[in-house]
């Protein structure tokens, strides 16, 4: 009976794999999937219930190993490389518009946003006074990490 409708379980194997596949995006239950059809094809040829799972463990596991790794780059590839969000303020500069204390204070990023901003823990610096220069170093919730942007004095 089994031989008889493993084309049944082939086919519920498959759909069961692309679902999957549909939801974790890995790759991996693709191949499955492919194996699975392999498996599936191979029973409409008449070989045995046991040959077809072979087949089909051996296909998947040729795919995952060959095929998934240049697909998975190929998928990633095509991502944006600009930042957003967050970590486009990294390395922004800015201007203090209230005293930056390691408290609290407030800058005007080079996108013209006014942030919440205190001075980072590596810096010596106590304080920034208004209309200095800052680089955004991190982001604490709401609040911009900074540091002063020292002045360099032109050699005469």
């Amino acid at each position: 009976m089994l031989t008889q409708y493993a084309w049944i379980v082939w086919l519920v194997l498959i759909l069961a794999f692309a679902t999957i596949e549909v939801f974790t995006l890995e790759m991996t239950f693709l191949m499955m999937a492919l194996g699975s059809v392999a498996g599936l094809l191979s029973g409409l040829f008449g070989i045995p219930w046991w040959a077809q799972f072979l087949i089909a463990a051996v296909v998947s596991v040729v795919l995952i190993l060959a095929l998934r790794p240049p697909l998975l780059r190929l998928l990633r590839r095509g991502g944006d490389p600009a930042r957003s969000n967050v970590d486009a303020l990294i390395g922004a500069d800015g201007s203090a518009v209230r005293t930056v204390t390691p408290t609290g204070g407030q800058v005007r990023l080079q996108n013209g946003e006014v942030w919440t901003a205190r001075l980072s823990p590596i810096t010596e610096q106590s304080d920034v006074s208004v209309g200095e220069r800052v680089l955004v170093t991190g982001i604490d919730g709401a609040t911009a990490v900074v540091v002063p942007i020292e002045r360099s004095t032109p050699n005469a």
